[in-house]
């Protein structure tokens, strides 16, 4: 029977480290890492998500601000924002809540942040630099599932890493960070061919596709590390990641729970880069 990873319980002790050195910083300098965080339209999990960075800000003890905008909000409203922060001081962080409504041009509002404020890591420029290995900001969603995997002791150093999904926020520059942790890497996808063989040579199986409960039990190899990015919501409205956890939790090691996973360690990843981000103006 696996072990649980407990996101809540990492993400806990993560968090009181930044509020120990926010605090320290604060003595020394005078100054608070600053995260802006802009919402366009009525989006419900994004309310919820945004509501969540806010008290997280609060919590470590950071500055923070909150832009809500309408759904009617134009294109050249929300970049004239995103221009006034760039040039703000006190804001270290900028964070525009995806997805946006469907007349927003999402890359344009992408390339309008300082790379130095990108703090989801989704500009080009920060993108590259996962690629390269050089990077102030990791993509918060794959750097907090790092930082799950360190928590167990496991040396990803010439493991099997397996990563269902393809997407530029998780399952691209997850791979990335196994690489660069020297991790054997293999991605797969929707047009993956024998699927279940591939994920069985799995040593750690990161899963991050929106499908509910699909990865099953029979396809995990003995003892692996599974990781569950997912976060699906079943017709009994309970919440379900892309793992079936029954099934899965008899033959891994170790496994994320859902919700209580990955989940906590996005928002306090976020909360690392902008920590870092102050940090580089220091």
């Amino acid at each position: 029977m696996a072990q649980i990873i407990n996101g809540k319980l990492v993400s806990q002790n993560v968090r009181e480290a930044q509020k120990k050195e926010t605090e320290e910083l604060f003595q020394k300098y005078g100054k608070k890492p600053g995260l802006a965080v802009i919402i366009v339209g009525e989006d419900p999990a994004s309310k919820v998500y945004v509501a969540n960075k806010e008290k997280a800000c609060i919590e470590v003890g950071f500055y923070s601000e909150l832009y809500r905008m309408p759904e009617s909000t134009t294109i050249e409203e929300l970049l004239a924002l995103i221009d006034r922060l760039n040039k703000d001081d006190k804001i270290h962080g900028i964070l525009c809540q995806l997805p946006l409504p469907k007349h927003l041009d999402e890359e344009k509002v992408i390339l309008a942040i300082d790379p130095n404020k990108d703090v989801d890591a989704f500009h080009p420029v920060n993108t590259g630099k996962i690629m390269i290995g050089n990077h102030s900001f990791l993509p918060c969603t794959p750097a907090g599932v790092m930082k799950l995997i360190e928590s167990t002791g496991t040396d990803i150093s010439g493991k099997e890493c397996v990563v269902i999904g393809r997407s530029n926020i998780v399952g691209k520059p997850q791979a990335m960070l196994l690489l660069q942790a020297n991790g054997t890497v293999t991605i797969c996808h929707s047009r993956t061919k024998n699927l279940k063989e591939v994920t069985k040579r799995a040593d750690i199986l990161v899963v991050a596709i929106g499908k509910a409960d699909f990865v099953t039990g029979d396809m995990i190899k003995e003892g692996a590390i599974v990781i569950d990015v997912g976060m699906n919501r079943r017709q009994d409205g309970k919440l379900t990641g892309d793992v079936d956890f029954e099934s899965a939790e008899k033959v891994a090691s170790y496994i994320t729970p859902v919700p209580g996973g990955v989940g906590p360690m996005t928002i306090t990843m976020l909360l690392q880069n902008t920590l870092t981000a102050f940090k580089q103006t220091l």
